[in-house]
């Protein structure tokens, strides 16, 4: 794993939007997970405006380009540093990218946000367990209780502060799906600490790119089974907010964070992503705010900040 003090090579240009967030893991996690949540509040308004394929494939075109705008002289510099790692960046972007985004909306058809909101809780389980088995990473009873107090704010949220409900859960293959995805994601969260020894913003072009091009048969089957909506004005303007922010910005600032604490640290905060939606949406789409909304998100940050705190004592 990449520490020490970032450069702006290791971070890009971004760096230079960003410049009291670069050394700070924190913040760079909370604005990642911000802007997540509020690409789930987008997913919603995207409904009838732009297809899930189209959205998936021109969010990683409209972040290919804001790379190339942005960061085009750090990418040709060292571009090819990148030589005899392809597989690992075309496994990288197809499946953590590409395939994740494309699970996800289709698991959105088949079954209910409350499953969903649940199984995508076991990301950063799966990131610590995955950090335990592939790097030894030493991890106390004290950091696991710190991840389940998380993933109970999680269970709050997704059932709405009824219990009761958590026993009517039923799985389809909906289910299956979003778990699917769910894996994709934290396979790449750990194959971040592989990635070629080049500057992030130089393998985060690579595996856009690789997302883009890979999403494009995803838009030929969406098209050829008459499932195409042409985007619409408030579509395009999705399409670009998806692509500048969740797809271009919110990628670089988790991987500088896991650069700076590995990724069973960085995946305890992924829990806030489903605290984060339900907040944005009250502010974006009206949605009523209730009680266990503060319960939760009080879960999630004391697991955080005892996982944080006292788990590292356990290493």
């Amino acid at each position: 794993m990449r520490t020490g003090t970032p450069t702006r090579d290791s971070f890009g240009r971004l760096g230079l939007l960003l410049p009291w967030l670069r050394g700070q893991a924190y913040p760079l996690l909370v604005l990642t997970t911000l802007i997540w949540g509020a690409n789930a509040v987008a997913a919603r308004l995207a409904v009838g405006e732009v297809s899930p394929m189209m959205l998936t494939c021109a969010r990683w075109g409209v972040s290919c380009i804001a790379l190339g705008l942005s960061s085009r002289r750090e990418i040709a510099t060292h571009w090819s540093g990148l030589r005899g790692a392809w597989p690992f960046i075309f496994l990288m972007g197809a499946l953590g990218f590409t395939g994740f985004n494309a699970l996800f909306y289709a698991a959105a058809h088949h079954t209910t946000a409350v499953n969903i909101a649940i199984i995508q809780g076991s990301i950063p389980v799966l990131v610590l367990l995955g950090s335990v088995m592939l790097y030894r990473t030493r991890v106390g009873p004290v950091q696991f209780a710190g991840v389940a107090i998380t993933v109970a704010g999680i269970a709050v949220v997704a059932c709405q502060g009824q219990l009761a409900r958590l026993a009517q859960l039923s799985f389809n293959v909906g289910d299956v799906w979003i778990t699917l995805a769910c894996l994709l994601y934290a396979g790449y969260a750990l194959g971040l600490r592989r990635r070629p020894p080049v500057p992030a913003i130089v393998f985060f072009a690579a595996t856009a790119l690789v997302a883009c091009l890979v999403s494009l048969p995803l838009l030929a089957a969406e098209i050829a089974m008459g499932n195409f909506i042409v985007p619409t004005a408030k579509g395009f303007a999705l399409i670009a907010f998806v692509g500048l922010l969740p797809s271009f910005v919110s990628q670089m600032t988790f991987i500088r964070a896991v650069e700076l604490i590995g990724p069973a640290r960085a995946g305890v905060f992924l829990n806030l992503v489903p605290i984060f939606g339900p907040l944005l949406a009250v502010l974006v789409l009206g949605e009523a705010l209730s009680l266990y909304h503060g319960v939760a998100l009080a879960l999630v940050l004391g697991g955080i900040y005892i996982a944080e705190k006292f788990g590292r004592r356990e290493q």
